[in-house]
């Protein structure tokens, strides 16, 4: 039936092979638009005014999507400040048809990222504009496609280095990388493709789950009102493909919610093996389709979803309601030739094992949010994730503007991945410098606290990472002290962790902005020590290198390693975080290096983040 989907040819949502942009929401088709576009630098900002837009123009340069021009796996590899940067690239015939387009369908544009400000043209008509770099969009390119025909489809983004009210992350303001900031990512950095939708199509799904109520929750969006009479019919199954749970709904507006009961939860005896966590990921297969009022389906999805709770008692936080300490590393998810991007689909799944490889539970993205891709393998595979927003670095109303919207497009794309266990709006106090004397923006951070729990409730909120935390489920410290001793004695036991956090903390900043009766939970919060160690051993490295810490050989390093973890293993901490996984250009302080070779043997860097005998 011509502009409608059914089930028959969806994919198994946790069999993919981790290569389609968007994994919680598959179709049976979609098309690719990596590779070359054309692409010109606009210093001058002439574009808009000389009609760069109209289809014809001959590009200057070449570059290959969706690396970053600054990048070398680009092609261009050009690192100097360019606020204005244009792409281009011919859609065949033969890509809106592999995106499963027909007559009576709607052809959508759809990009994963675009740093910072993105405008779309399809044959000179602009389709969409979009402001955020590190969420994705869509745009509408129908008309274009009706035309049966190529089309030629135009990109302008705009990324002002200087603009230090723009969410950068990262990402360095000055000419070259300085102290702990990179190189910068403008323009397209994650995949561009194409699909197919009906006119009345599944736009977005968010999963949740009440394990005592043995129930999930799917918050439904569609990209209109649904025609009168439709209907929802969500189905989950498990890796047999025998189904758990089956509901059939109707549906009047583009908003619906919808609760699943799972009786197989109610088994006491199997209720354990239901739950996803990092030793046993075990991830559920979902059908949605939208039904018109005579049950044909109109559209329909294949997700995935996995069933866990997270919380913090006792001074612990908790996964699936027991304590689960967290060992976990700090990611940059920056790579030499392609910078914030990733080289491939593949080198996404190959972070994920490497960090389970080195013994860790728990990755922190740090000042980015992470491809899709990579959060796929963390729910396939087993590894919690905390997702960071990237900062600004001014505090005015347009920061506060652009942050929060940004915030919530991130929480909207990446709510429903299981590993998820933690939201960071900030940290460390960048973009509000002056959070210990301004009431305002202490107002921000608990703000984005409460506007964080109020679109997830289900999972922890960190309000400002590392210190001078207003409302927060844990409370988190950077501490880079190297000496053993010094460093174990900040920890040992509650009565030392409670002196750490009530005073002056380890880098001279307060570990609480507010009074106890301002924010009373934060004083029974567990800790956790989310950025330490830093340790530098790069001898072969062929730029000057820095760390928290220096090696003088391989020897040393290992003692280093031994001394900044076995202070933290054993004590009242409720988690760790070392600093970093990767070498990160000039900060050479990786566990392995920016090639993602292990700087000791695996197994030796394995028993120290573990704690295990030597």
């Amino acid at each position: 039936m011509m502009g409608r989907m059914t089930t028959d040819a969806l994919p198994s949502a946790t069999a993919q092979t981790g290569t389609h942009p968007r994994p919680q929401l598959l179709r049976a088709a979609w098309t690719d638009l990596s590779g070359p576009w054309g692409f010109e630098h606009d210093d001058d900002d002439a574009g808009v005014r000389e009609g760069w837009a109209r289809p014809g123009r001959t590009a200057a340069r070449t570059i290959v999507v969706p690396f970053p021009p600054e990048s070398e796996a680009s092609g261009i590899g050009d690192r100097d400040h360019h606020p204005v940067v244009w792409y281009r690239r011919t859609v065949t015939v033969d890509e809106v048809r592999a995106a499963g387009w027909q007559p009576g369908m709607r052809l959508l544009v759809r990009f994963g990222a675009v740093d910072y400000r993105a405008t779309v043209w399809a044959d000179g008509a602009m389709l969409g504009e979009h402001e955020g770099g590190h969420t994705p969009f869509a745009v509408d390119a129908t008309d274009a496609a009706r035309e049966e025909r190529p089309f030629e489809l135009v990109v302008r983004a705009e990324d002002d280095p200087l603009d230090l009210e723009q969410p950068r992350g990262k990402q360095d303001w000055l000419p070259e990388p300085h102290v702990i900031w990179y190189d910068r990512t403008t323009g397209i950095w994650q995949p561009v493709w194409l699909e197919a939708v009906p006119e009345t199509s599944i736009d977005r799904l968010g999963w949740s789950s009440d394990l005592p109520a043995a129930r999930v929750s799917l918050e439904l969006g569609l990209s209109r009102r649904p025609p009168a009479g439709s209907s929802v019919r969500v189905r989950i199954a498990d890796e047999d493909g025998e189904e758990l749970a089956g509901v059939t709904q109707r549906v009047q507006s583009p908003r619906a919610r919808i609760d699943l009961p799972v009786h197989a939860l109610q088994n006491g005896q199997g209720y354990e093996s239901m739950l996803w966590s990092p030793e046993h990921p075990r991830l559920l297969d979902a059908t949605v389709e939208l039904l018109d009022a005579s049950g044909v389906p109109i559209d329909a999805a294949a997700s995935y979803l996995g069933l866990r709770s997270v919380s913090a008692a006792g001074g612990r936080f908790l996964l699936n309601d027991r304590p689960h300490p967290v060992i976990a590393v700090l990611e940059q998810g920056y790579w030499p030739d392609s910078h914030l991007a990733a080289p491939s689909a593949d080198a996404l799944r190959a972070e994920v094992e490497l960090i389970k490889a080195l013994g860790f539970t728990t990755v922190r993205v740090h000042q980015k949010i992470e491809d899709p891709r990579f959060l796929f393998w963390a729910d396939r595979l087993g590894l919690l994730v905390w997702e960071e927003m990237p900062s600004a670095y001014a505090f005015s109303a347009t920061s506060v503007d652009r942050l929060s919207r940004e915030w919530q497009e991130a929480i909207e794309r990446d709510r429903s991945h299981p590993c998820i266990v933690a939201w960071v709006p900030v940290n460390e106090s960048w973009g509000v410098q002056h959070i210990a004397h301004d009431e305002r923006q202490q107002q921000l951070v608990r703000a984005l606290f409460h506007l964080t729990k109020a679109l997830d409730g289900t999972r922890l909120v960190i309000s400002n990472d590392g210190w001078e935390h207003g409302d927060s489920d844990l409370l988190t410290i950077h501490d880079y002290e190297q000496d053993r001793e010094r460093l174990a004695a900040s920890y040992r036991d509650a009565a030392a962790i409670e002196r750490t956090a009530a005073g002056i903390g380890p880098a001279g900043r307060r570990i609480r902005v507010l009074p106890e009766a301002a924010s009373p939970g934060l004083a029974h919060a567990p800790v956790v020590v989310s950025e330490f160690g830093g340790v530098t051993w790069a001898p072969d490295a062929p730029i000057a290198t820095w760390g928290y810490g220096v090696a003088s050989s391989a020897e040393d390093f290992e003692r280093r390693l031994r001394d900044v973890f076995g202070a933290l293993h054993g004590g009242a901490l409720a988690g760790l975080c070392y600093t970093q996984l990767t070498d990160t250009l000039q900060e050479a302080n990786g566990l392995v290096d920016e090639h993602r070779r292990p700087k000791l043997p695996l197994e030796v860097l394995r028993a120290i983040v573990t704690d295990a005998p030597r």
